[in-house]
């Protein structure tokens, strides 16, 4: 299956909901799981992202649902990039 990577930033609404209830993030992951995409990593990150998360998802159109999922309440903003393996990249440059 494809993976995708999200780099997602963090509004000061989404802060306030994190420090008030930190294991929210959790139950977001099962609804993102719920909507068939496989959660492979996450980190929580310093930096110009405040977490990184690795998927693994049936196509895009999974993708683009969970990224309006995680957008859809103003608590975050994210940013999502289709990624291969090393190995697959090799390959398909050989076709």
């Amino acid at each position: 299956m494809p993976i995708y990577i999200a780099l997602t930033s963090v509004s000061n609404e989404g802060r306030k909901a994190i420090k008030e209830d930190p294991a929210r993030i959790k139950a977001n992951n099962r609804e993102i799981e719920a909507m068939g995409v496989k959660i492979l990593a996450q980190y929580a990150t310093l930096g110009q992202y405040d977490f990184i998360n690795i998927f693994e998802a049936p196509n895009d159109d999974a993708i683009f649902k969970v990224a309006v999922h995680l957008t859809g309440r103003g608590v975050a903003q994210v940013q999502t990039l289709a990624a291969k393996t090393l190995d697959d990249f090799i390959a398909a440059t050989k076709k």
